[in-house]
């Protein structure tokens, strides 16, 4: 990851040559760019981190159509948009429409973030990563990537993004699961390192002496059919992660916990991959605490 574990438990610390009230002559801009978009609970994070922080400012939802969006990233600078978040169905279109992509977001094939440079120029880069390993690193202090295998079900954007992280880690084999098996192929090809694509009819199989399996599909998301998994095969050691976080218990989840599992939601990856974010636009690393994490999962429960 490049980054370890910094932060993680400890106080929100200020980049050099910034402070907490970096901009006292503005108020600050920020928001997450989709379609649709008002189901995310990205802005409750980052305006907690503005009165946190005691800055003037606000994170907005961004409704932008995918015709629309190139306009609307152009339009960021003038508005006074310090960036913005990207979400589905954007992160990869935008890559085309920024001026600059860092290369960690180059080779994951998406960004999830956008920083408006003074000059009013565009950098993209890719938080997803840093939040699936910092949230696990937070919540399972002893987990190592190369305990064991990996089982990493999808080939879209959140399954790149987990299978860089993973091999940044240090894992020694991943079973890359997927219904179109060229992506699987095309993803080991492109990243190299022991990545194994598997068709989707042998999804259950592939669980056998697996050491973690993270779904990386959209499979079990409020609104979406349930993951279609066999579980019997999976080590009862073996930890089960999602990258969704709405519900904040899947029904994969909900069968591996019930079978003795540890497991992982997809919360504190949206949380942590905030983090970054924050250094970029305000030279601020805000913390993670018990107390956002609360927060958040008191407004997914309640569905406001």
């Amino acid at each position: 990851m490049g980054e370890g574990d910094q932060g993680i438990g400890h106080r929100s610390r200020v980049a050099p040559g910034f402070t907490a009230m970096a901009h006292p002559d503005r108020f600050l801009l920020a928001g997450v760019m989709g379609w649709p978009v008002m189901h995310s609970r990205s802005p409750l994070l980052h305006n907690y981190w503005f009165k946190q922080h005691g800055l003037a400012g606000t994170y907005l939802p961004l409704g932008i159509p995918p015709e629309g969006l190139a306009d609307a990233l152009r339009a960021l600078h003038p508005l006074g948009f310090a960036g913005v978040n990207l979400t589905i169905p954007h992160k990869q279109h935008a890559m085309t429409i920024v001026d600059e992509v860092d290369p960690m977001a180059m080779r994951i094939g998406a960004i999830s973030c956008v920083v408006v440079r003074p000059d009013g120029s565009l950098s993209g880069s890719n938080n997803d990563c840093y939040g699936f390993i910092h949230n696990l690193k937070q919540t399972e202090p002893g987990w190592r990537a190369s305990t064991g295998p990996i089982v990493v079900l999808g080939a879209g954007g959140g399954a790149r993004a987990v299978c860089y992280g993973l091999l940044q880690e240090g894992a020694k084999e991943i079973r890359l699961v997927n219904r179109t098996l060229p992506r699987a192929k095309g993803i080991a090809a492109e990243f190299g390192g022991p990545i194994e694509p598997f068709p989707w009819e042998e999804r259950h199989d592939a669980l056998e002496g697996a050491a973690m399996v993270v779904n990386a599909t959209s499979q079990g998301m409020t609104g979406q059919p349930a993951l279609d998994i066999r579980l019997d095969k999976l080590p009862k050691s073996a930890l089960a992660a999602d990258i969704i976080y709405t519900p904040l218990e899947t029904p994969f989840l909900a069968a591996a916990r019930a079978r003795g599992n540890r497991t992982l939601n997809g919360l504190g990856m949206l949380l942590h991959q905030g983090r970054p974010a924050w250094k970029a636009w305000f030279g601020i690393e805000p913390e993670v605490t018990s107390e956002l994490r609360a927060l958040m999962e008191k407004s997914i429960l309640g569905g406001s």
